[in-house]
């Protein structure tokens, strides 16, 4: 029994040549420029990183070459976990879907170093077109409304907020002080591209805001989901 456990340990399940090698490299390698066209279509602006889009394809052809190393060995594939699990990853991720292309990557590779390119090709097909399709959806952008002011202008600026955000506006925080008064309201990001004509009586909703008087700042913050690099 013992002998038995230490030959299939041992087994390499079957040389390749250098032939099957190359080509299992250069297929992960096309499919990999699937992964880099699909992120470079479905990125844009300040959230498209160059550096990691070619770490995709890298990734890629690199999970492929260590599944030709593994292959069936039992030994070689617990080495290789035992390895890997010691090692963590740091690098803030900017947007939610990077971690979708990084296991489309390690996945390709996979199949790839497995010569399963059928799966490979299949599932990336898929998978890029529903990236391609959906990819550019964004979380609509939330801004956060602050503004101070003297105590005796709150009852003006609930109701001018009120007025125009109805209850849209959501109050988070209201602090105060004996003589001022600071708000600090969500808001829907489209509600404030609203052009004026069609804001109540005709006016933006700062220059309102400044109309009633003692006002100290007022300051609108754009926030969402992204993180930036």
């Amino acid at each position: 029994m013992r002998e038995y456990l230490l030959q299939l340990l041992e087994t390499s399940g079957g040389d390749l040549t250098a032939e099957v090698i190359v080509l299992r490299l250069v297929v992960s390698a096309v499919v990999a420029a699937f992964l880099f066209l699909s992120y470079r279509l479905s990125h844009s602006g300040s959230i498209y990183s160059a550096k990691f889009n070619v770490s995709l394809v890298a990734l890629t052809v690199i999970t492929t070459t260590v599944m030709i190393v593994i292959g069936n060995n039992i030994a070689l594939s617990l080495g290789m976990v035992g390895a890997l699990s010691i090692v963590r990853f740091r690098t803030a991720i900017k947007d939610s879907r990077d971690t979708i292309y990084i296991f489309w990557a390690i996945v390709v590779g996979i199949c790839c170093g497995a010569g399963d390119y059928l799966v490979a090709a299949a599932g990336s097909a898929v998978v890029f077109l529903v990236l391609l399709l959906f990819g550019r959806i964004r979380t609509d952008n939330r801004a956060l409304l602050i503004l101070r002011t003297a105590r005796i202008n709150e009852p003006k600026v609930e109701s001018l907020i009120f007025q125009y955000f109805d209850r849209k506006a959501i109050l988070r925080a209201k602090n105060t002080t004996e003589e001022t008064t600071e708000y600090i309201y969500e808001l829907n990001g489209k509600y404030l591209r609203k052009p004026a004509s069609e804001m109540a009586a005709g006016k933006s909703i700062t220059d309102a805001v400044y109309e009633i008087g003692g006002i100290e700042y007022f300051n609108i913050v754009m926030q969402n989901d992204e993180i930036s690099g």
